[in-house]
């Protein structure tokens, strides 16, 4: 799905957005019958109020939308929450909304367009919206793109989004920005040396798998990592049935990193770009990896499975042994790995942990700039004796849950000692409609890269 501005015509509707405070000088700038019109409908520009004031022919002349007063502050996005109100039509934006207010209005109006309608018979009601003056089109139009493919890829469910697709959905990407893709599958794997992707998707009859997307030939190297079990169903260790309902999104770290990824190439970010995505279905059956098996990596590092249900540091522990192969001059990974994240921080928030103090700089400034909100977590080394069992290097799942956000990381981590090092532990999901983010799947923590990326990498 393509979401981008419209352009301006004679038929454009001017779409002025105030807040209760502006109001009153709003009004004394309107044309009388547009005042006239907005006093007799008890117009107060609350958040998310819109009037709509008659042309002299019997159409629409112009339409006013409330941003409220203080209680925008709690709300993303607080241009969009009127937009559902809004006739179809095409918009141009009057504001006094500017700089990082305004870009975030322009982001706003462009994802209150997302639809995910693949599966419905019956299409809604179109608006599009004409580029405010003053915003970056290309950036704001790159980054609504981006966070539309993750959106459409987690909400897909894994009937049509196993491995395969998820392979195709990545090819495809890399098609449209000239980027090459390889991929090792099935059996492949451990003649590769792939032991724990290879091992967590080999139950499941779609054959687990390892995406290698490549673009750019100068500047630093930025390798993206990304958790792409398609399904998860727990394996032995199975999930209870009201857990196993949202499980389509356990790919939400490797579509959150194709989103990141087309942003950084459609804006032509000077960047040596590798995405990493080990796709696979964590699925039952005979050939299923079982507790208190112990496993080797790519890395040589054993792991002792304590909990099958923990699958998704298993496969990107070998990704990210692969990523530091590459000598990359910074690692990224992301995915849906730990309740514990949740529990922590709220399914709002996308938590970071980082080895690099300039990230840890940059990443929260950026993140009020985008809005994106993101949250340092730390890198406890007190905690290492806990991921620590007595027969392997590793402990896939520790006993007593206390930190598994933490834990979980510090798994990670021991397979890049090399590199500077930053791990999300998304959610990837709305768990309730909100202005411009329906209740489904949602990106986390790309844009807030995108816009930290020039300062950590030094571009």
């Amino acid at each position: 799905m393509s979401i981008t501005f419209a352009r301006p015509s004679s038929s454009t509707i001017p779409l002025i957005v105030t807040t209760t405070e502006e109001l009153d000088a709003t009004i004394a700038s309107a044309p009388k019958a547009d005042v006239a019109w907005l006093s007799a409908n008890g117009f107060t520009a609350a958040l998310g109020a819109v009037c709509v004031c008659p042309a002299t022919d019997g159409g629409i002349g112009s339409v006013y939308m409330g941003l409220g007063g203080k209680e925008q502050k709690r709300v993303r996005f607080a241009i969009a929450a009127g937009v559902s109100k809004l006739p179809d039509g095409t918009y141009t934006l009057t504001t006094t909304l500017e700089g990082d207010q305004l870009d975030e209005a322009a982001l706003g109006l462009l994802l209150s367009g997302y639809q995910f309608d693949r599966y419905k018979s019956q299409k809604p009601v179109s608006r599009s919206f004409v580029a405010p003056d003053g915003v970056d089109t290309d950036r704001i139009e790159a980054m609504a793109a981006g966070e539309a493919l993750t959106r459409d890829l987690i909400n897909t469910p894994a009937s049509d989004m196993g491995p395969q697709e998820l392979e195709d959905a990545t090819k495809a990407l890399a098609t449209s920005h000239g980027a090459a893709v390889s991929v090792v599958t099935g059996e492949a794997l451990l003649k590769q040396n792939f032991p724990l992707i290879h091992t967590v998707g080999r139950a499941s009859n779609r054959a687990p798998r390892l995406l290698d997307m490549t673009w750019g030939d100068r500047g630093p190297k930025l390798t993206l990592v990304g958790k792409g079990v398609c399904f998860d169903t727990g394996g032995l260790n199975l999930k209870p049935g009201a857990s196993m309902g949202l499980m389509k999104k356990d790919m939400g770290g490797a579509a959150t990193v194709l989103g990141l990824a087309h942003m950084i190439m459609a804006l032509n970010v000077p960047v040596q770009l590798r995405v990493l995505i080990p796709a696979v279905e964590n699925s039952v059956d005979g050939s299923a990896f079982r507790p208190g098996d112990i496993l080797t990596s790519r890395s040589g590092l054993t792991v002792e499975i304590n909990n099958t249900d923990a699958e998704g540091r298993l496969v990107l522990a070998d990704a990210l042994a692969l990523a530091e192969e590459g000598a990359p001059d910074h690692i990224i990974s992301m995915a849906t790995l730990t309740g514990a994240a949740r529990v922590a921080v709220g399914p709002d928030l996308a938590p970071f942990y980082t080895t690099d103090d300039t990230m840890a700089q940059a990443l929260p400034q950026a993140a009020k700039t985008v809005a994106d909100p993101v949250w340092q977590m730390p890198f406890h080394d007190p905690y290492e004796k806990m991921i620590e069992p007595q027969i392997a290097d590793l402990d896939n799942a520790p006993a007593g849950g206390f930190a598994g956000s933490i834990t979980a990381a510090l798994f990670l981590r021991r397979f890049v000692t090399q590199t500077a090092y930053t791990h999300f532990d998304v959610y990837g999901w709305n768990p309730a409609a909100a202005p411009a983010r329906p209740k489904g799947g949602a990106g986390q923590g790309a844009r807030a890269l995108l816009a930290a990326l020039p300062k950590v990498l030094e571009l």
